[in-house]
């Protein structure tokens, strides 16, 4: 019996896989490292960092195909305002507010910014040149690029809305991203897809999955394109140093330090979830997106310059410290006058399938790496000649 077969373990790979099983279809995964997750694996030990940003926005389709599989699991809200303390850099001093226009802004509606100009020329003919940088430096949280305001502007837009909506839509998995990795893993074992880790899949074995099946590659686009050998899966993503630091708890420490004097964001994550890091301590993660060639130490002092801001002694009560530089690995990012429908397509061809967080789906950070795999294993069931069966969420004939 020809069977599906799905390369990369992450959460594009785990909802392909678990889509194409849900259907009938016989289903392999195979992933190169011992783990499963790719950048939602959280890190072992007593502080749970992620291996990279990653939010769960209360409104995205994602959510809804998690709920009804029994999923979720339990998650960690932004706690409310009152109880806590959201500052922004505005010239180089911390404030309680953003600027008037820049929340003025965030109400327009999307389908109003032009796919075809820039955000910060649009957004500036909207309300001004200090509301619009400001909103273009506040979007790094969701861009993590070094330059928002030279993005479209609907891109940008669209994201400014449900980054800055009231009350927020993030969410956080409670115990970290690994916590629902392993929900979705054990859910794709339960419906029998054979799980193989430790199994790295090179250019040259890519013809004998081929010969048994349709093929999801659910890596990301730079591995993507060797394995396929195929030139043409590029596109525009954003380069971000992360810095995580858990430090002795101080009363008084804010829960968000947003830089709107250029992109940058410091979020104390024990504000929402506790358990991420031993009793006594605060885990906050500094996340600076960096220009192309620009060193890592150039953002890791200003994430340390923020963090003299906010937490005042940080650097006496530190505990734990570690850095790490995302390239390419955080998203894609659309320019003028392109959209999600012009990256990288699903089907490549020939049984070839793509999925991943900078491919062509919609949708918000992680929203993409679901709605890709969810439409490759469409194609791949397919495929298979197995329209039948379909699985909950799922509608197999209009995807």
């Amino acid at each position: 019996m020809q069977r599906i077969h799905v390369v990369g373990g992450g959460l594009a790979g785990l909802t392909a896989a678990i889509t194409a099983a849900e259907s009938g279809a016989p289903v392999t995964l195979h992933e190169a490292h011992d783990i499963l997750g790719g950048r939602a694996r959280t890190a072992q030990g007593p502080y749970l960092t992620n291996e990279g940003p990653h939010a769960l926005y209360h409104g995205g389709p994602h959510r809804t195909w998690l709920e009804q599989r029994g999923l979720l699991g339990p998650l960690a809200s932004v706690p409310p305002v009152e109880g806590t303390r959201f500052f922004f850099r505005r010239g180089g001093v911390l404030r309680r507010t953003p600027p008037l226009a820049m929340l003025r802004l965030a109400r327009r509606a999307a389908h109003r910014a032009p796919v075809g100009s820039d955000f910060l020329g649009w957004a500036t003919g909207q309300v001004g040149e200090d509301g619009a940088r400001a909103a273009a430096h506040y979007m790094g949280v969701a861009l993590f690029h070094h330059d928002p305001g030279s993005l479209s502007a609907a891109f940008v837009q669209e994201r400014l809305r449900r980054a800055a909506a009231l009350p927020p839509e993030a969410r956080y998995p409670v115990g970290g991203w690994g916590r629902l990795v392993d929900r979705m893993a054990s859910r794709a074992r339960d419906i029998g897809v054979r799980v193989e880790t430790a199994a790295r899949v090179g250019p040259g074995d890519l013809a004998g999955l081929r010969s048994d099946g349709p093929v999801i590659v659910a890596t990301h686009l730079e591995s993507a394109r060797s394995l396929l050998d195929d030139a043409s899966l590029t596109w525009t993503g954003g380069r971000t140093a992360l810095l995580d630091v858990s430090f002795r708890t101080r009363r008084g420490d804010p829960f968000v330090v947003s830089d709107l004097d250029a992109p940058g964001w410091i979020e104390r994550f024990t504000a929402q979830d506790p358990t991420l890091a031993p009793a006594g301590e605060q885990l906050v993660q500094a996340q600076i997106p960096l220009a192309p060639g620009a060193p890592r130490g150039e953002a890791v002092r200003r994430a340390e310059d923020m963090l003299d801001l906010g937490f005042p002694g940080w650097r006496e009560r530190t505990t734990w410290r570690r850095e790490a530089l995302a390239s390419g690995r955080t998203g894609a990012v659309d320019p003028p006058g392109t959209s999600w429908r012009d990256r990288p397509a699903v089907d490549r061809g020939d049984g070839f399938l793509l999925a991943g967080d900078m491919v062509a789906a919609p949708g918000l950070l992680s929203e993409v790496s679901f709605n890709s795999g969810i439409a490759a294993a469409v194609v791949a069931v397919r495929l298979l000649g197995r329209t039948g069966r379909t699985t909950p969420g799922v509608d197999l004939d209009s995807t």
